[in-house]
Formats: structure tokens, sequence, C-alpha cells
């Protein structure tokens, strides 16, 4: 694929629907617009719908993002939210539950392991893996032998656990003294280590993103994707786009714009300004598609 190789954001009108880098991104968005029917959105969550916060626990979707999708929901096969958070929490963070307008919204938790669709409520979960509780009683001693306890936080997750580096005194440092011991720690119990944004997230193997993506993209049998993301977590996905426009699938591959990580941004057919530039762009799809 074509790369997007200036990482600064596009700054277009209000309202006004961006034109992607690369050819690929062009045909992918030319392919959403005129069969927006069978298109799929999919979303990360942290970082592309939410701004990063210190405390992932306070950290909630953009306020205009329950509309902007509410709006374009209805005009395309479906929109996924893929997360490594427990579904049920991207929910009420998000403040997904009961809103109007999203009943062709599901969120897919835990890389695709959990799944809540809006039209039923229903959330559909796996039991969780018996590695994720050995290795969260293990935790607290393997910060204290790295040094790296202070101001580094431990995420219960349900399914995964994730250890969060923002708040300590050195953020990188404690994340590069962290990495190696926790790798190990991971392996000893059959999981694996997902690094992101000043976080490292343990947790099992055989899901991740792209997975999730190429799955919902075949169950709903859809002819194009768009898919956002932020972080290294996303680049499966980025990956499994790339996949689908080999085999025939237009995509177009969005970046939500952050300093701290560019790998995205380098690879992305359209860069974005965060979570308010996402929104931006699904309110301009929503206004393009509409009758």
């Amino acid at each position: 694929m074509g790369s997007h190789t200036d990482s600064t954001p596009d700054h277009p009108g209000p309202g006004a629907l961006p034109e992607p880098a690369t050819d690929a991104g062009r045909a992918g968005l030319a392919a959403l617009l005129a069969d927006p029917g069978h298109a799929v959105i999919a979303l990360d969550f942290d970082g592309t719908l939410a701004p990063i916060v210190p405390d992932p626990d306070r950290a909630r979707a953009h306020p205009d993002t329950v509309p902007a999708l509410a709006a374009l929901a209805p005009r395309v096969a479906s929109v996924a939210v893929i997360t490594g958070r427990p579904a049920g929490v991207a929910v009420a963070h998000g403040g997904f539950a009961d809103a109007p307008g999203l009943e062709h919204l599901v969120v897919l938790g835990h890389y695709g392991a959990e799944r809540w669709d809006a039209a039923t409520g229903t959330l559909t979960a796996p039991d969780p893996h018996p590695g994720v509780a050995a290795v969260r009683a293990a935790l607290p001693g393997e910060l204290e032998r790295a040094g790296a306890a202070e101001g580094t936080w431990i995420e219960e997750k349900g399914h995964a656990v994730a250890v969060h580096t923002r708040r300590a005194p050195d953020p990188q440092a404690a994340f590069d003294a962290l990495s190696g011991p926790l790798d190990a720690l991971a392996a000893r119990h059959g999981l694996i280590v997902e690094p992101g944004r000043m976080v490292l997230e343990l947790r099992p193997p055989g899901m991740d993103k792209g997975v999730a993506l190429r799955d919902h993209v075949r169950a709903t049998g859809a002819a194009c994707v768009l898919y956002a993301g932020d972080d290294l977590g996303d680049l499966p996905a980025y990956a499994a786009v790339d996949e689908l426009r080999a085999a025939g699938t237009p995509g177009l591959l969005v970046c939500s714009g952050s300093d701290e990580v560019t790998r995205l941004s380098e690879r992305a057919d359209l860069v974005v300004d965060g979570p308010a530039g996402v929104v931006a762009l699904l309110r301009a799809l929503a206004d393009r598609l509409a009758p």
C-alpha cells in the first residue's frame, strides 16, 4: 500500500470530508460512499474515540461520539468498536447502552473475545484464561523487583491485566524496565504482552484486533471497510485491512494522530487530529451519506 509520509493531521473545513493521501485509501473511501450498506466502520476506543488520560478508569468517549455514531450507524452495514478493554467497560465509558440510532453497533471487547450487541443489549464472553489470575497475583512483586513500583498502576481487565507507567516519575524508563520481566512472566503462564502507549497488557494469545476485524468483516459480508486506531495494538487491524485490500475488498486506514506513536500515522491513508478528528470524520461521513 502507499503510505502517508506526512504525519501532520489533515484539517478540512467544518463538515468537509477529508481526502485520503493514498490511492488505496481513496479507493476505499469511494467504495464506502458508493455502497455504504455493505460497509463496516471499525474503530478502536482509547485514543481513537476517547482521549488518553492518566487514569484509564476515567476515560470517556469524546462527547460528540454517540451523536456521530447514531447518525452514521443506520447508513452502513455495521459499526464495530474493537478494543482490548472488556466490552462492558467500553459500552459504559462510551455511553453506548440504550442510545437511540445505534442498532447496528457492536462492541468487540478483549480483542474480539467478548461481544456486546446494541440491538439486543446482550454480552457474550468466554471463561477467563487461568494464567491471568496467576499473573495478577505475581505482578506487585515483579514491579518491586524491577524498581518500577512507584507511580505504576495495575488495571484489572477481567480476561487480561495491564500495567500503566504514565504516572511514574519517568514513564518511559519504567516501561523499558518492565518490558523484559513482564514478557517472561507472561510466557510462564501462557500469556503474551501487548505493548501500548505507556502500558503493557498481559493477555491470552490467539486474539488480536486483526483477527477480530477479519472475523467481523466475514460475518457481515462487508464489501469495504474503514478502520481507525491510534496505538501499536491497532497494527494487526491495519495488516488485516491490507490483506483484505490485496484480496479485492477496498479499505481505508485512519490514524487518530498523536505524538507518542507514529507507526500508524506512517502507514495510514488518512491522519486526523485525535478523537475530535475521528468524530468529525464520522460526522462528515454521515452527512455525505444522508438521503
